[in-house]
C-alpha cells in the first residue's frame, strides 16, 4: 500500500515516512534474512527514515526447544547482518521480537522476547524485553505457551528519541495491557509501537481494534508490523500490519502476504489532536492514580 505525499518535513525535523513490514517467517534464518532485508531496502529506497519488522522477524521455529535451539545473543550473526543493513540502507530499524540468548542463558536456559532498535549507523540504541508472555489455549488452536521457554523482562524503557519522533517499545501481547501504553505516553512517547505475531483466531477478533483503541487513548501513533501466513505445520499468524493515527484512523495496513505499508508520522497532527482533546490533563490522577512502573521516573 502506497502513502500519500504527507506533509513536508525538513530533514532535521521529528516525523516523516515509515515502513511497516509483514513478513512469513520460518525456521529457516536465511530464509526469513532474504525477505526481510529485501523489504528494508525497498523501504529505505522509498525514503523511509524508519523499518518496522515483526515479532519473530528472525524465525519462527517448529517447537519450543526447536526455539531454544536457533536463538542467539545479542552479539551474534543475526544481529551484526541487520546492523550492517541499518548501515547501508541508513535507516533505522525496528526489530520486534528477536529470541536473545541473554547474559542468564547458561544458568536458565531460557531465552528473552526482545525488541531491539538500532539507529541508521547500525548501533544498538535499545533492547525491551517482552513484560507479558503469552500463554492461551484457544478452543480448536494448539496451546502456546510462552512462559515455558521464556524470561519475561523486567523493565519498561523510557521513549527513545529517533527521527521520526519518541518512539515507546513493546511486543505482541503487552498490547493488551493499556497501562504499559499509558506509563509510555506519559513518559512522553508520540509513537508506540507493537510488533507481533497475532494467531488467526485473536486477530481476526481483537488486533485493529486493540491498536486503534490503544492510539485513541494515548493519542499517539501506533506502528504494528505482523507476522503472516502459516509457518509451520502447526501455526499461522493473521497478518493486517498497520499503522493508527492519534484519532485513531488506519492510515497503511498490509492485507495479505509479505509486503510493505508506508505511513507519514505528522507530529504537528499529533499536538492538535492532543491540544483540542486534551484527555492526558484530564485523567483524575488523585482519584485513580497513574499507571505504575512509569519509565524515566
Amino acid at each position: 500500500m502506497a502513502a500519500s505525499p504527507g506533509p513536508a518535513v525538513s530533514p532535521g525535523a521529528p516525523g516523516g515516512l515509515v515502513a511497516v513490514a509483514q513478513v512469513t517467517s520460518t525456521a529457516d534464518k536465511e530464509h526469513n534474512w532474504r525477505q526481510c532485508s529485501a523489504l528494508v531496502r525497498r523501504a529505505a529506497a522509498a525514503g523511509a527514515r524508519a523499518v518496522f519488522l515483526p515479532e519473530g522477524f528472525d524465525f519462527i521455529g517448529d517447537s519450543p526447544q526447536h526455539s531454544l535451539e536457533l536463538a542467539e545473543p545479542l552479539h551474534g550473526d543475526t544481529v551484526r547482518r541487520y546492523q550492517q543493513l541499518a548501515r547501508e540502507c541508513d535507516v533505522w530499524l525496528s526489530l520486534g521480537g528477536f529470541h536473545e540468548r541473554g547474559q542468564d542463558w547458561d544458568s536458565t536456559g531460557r531465552i528473552y522476547n526482545c525488541h531491539l532498535l538500532l539507529d541508521s549507523s547500525g548501533s544498538l540504541v535499545a533492547a525491551y524485553r517482552k513484560l507479558h508472555l503469552f500463554d492461551a489455549a484457544l478452543p480448536g488452536q494448539p496451546a502456546l505457551c510462552e512462559s515455558s521457554f521464556t524470561n519475561p523482562g523486567q523493565e519498561l524503557l523510557p521513549p527513545i528519541d529517533t527521527p521520526v519522533g519518541k518512539l515507546g517499545l513493546a511486543v505482541c501481547y503487552d498490547l493488551r495491557f493499556p497501562e504499559l501504553a499509558q506509563a509510555l505516553r506519559g513518559a512522553g512517547a508520540q509513537i508506540l509501537t507493537f510488533p507481533s505475531a497475532f494467531t488467526v483466531p485473536t486477530g481476526a477478533a481483537h488486533w485493529e481494534v486493540l491498536l486503534r483503541a490503544r492510539a485513541i487513548e494515548c493519542q499517539c501513533y501506533v506502528v504494528a508490523a505482523a507476522q503472516c501466513g502459516r509457518h509451520n505445520a502447526t501455526r499461522a499468524s493473521f497478518g493486517h500490519s498497520l499503522v493508527a493515527d492519534p484519532w485513531g484512523a488506519v492510515v497503511a495496513q498490509c492485507h495479505e502476504g509479505p509486503g510493505l505499508c508506508l505511513a507519514h508520522i505528522d507530529l504537528a497532527y499529533l499536538e492538535q489532536v492532543r491540544r483540542e482533546l486534551p484527555v492526558h490533563g484530564h485523567r483524575r490522577r488523585d482519584i485513580y492514580g497513574t499507571p505504575t512502573g512509569t519509565p524515566g521516573t
